[in-house]
């Protein structure tokens, strides 16, 4: 089942989060990390999330991004 991939990742090198909740385009390892599979977190939320995992150092600076643009 491809929607398994579905959720909120983090960019762990720029601390960007993207939604992902389509098969468009799924962020590839290492740099990216599924942080939850709820595709409609808060970035509050998100932050609070990665506080709890102590993924990067200042959870607060965390934004939201944008998706990469894929070549067709």
């Amino acid at each position: 089942m491809q929607h398994d991939k579905f959720g909120i990742y983090l960019n762990l090198r720029d601390q960007k989060i993207v939604r992902i909740n389509s098969l468009y385009w799924i962020p590839p390892g290492p740099d990216w990390m599924r942080i939850t599979t709820d595709v409609n977190s808060t970035l509050l939320r998100v932050r609070g999330l990665v506080k709890e995992k102590k993924l990067v150092r200042e959870p607060d600076k965390i934004t939201w991004g944008s998706l990469p643009q894929v070549d067709s």
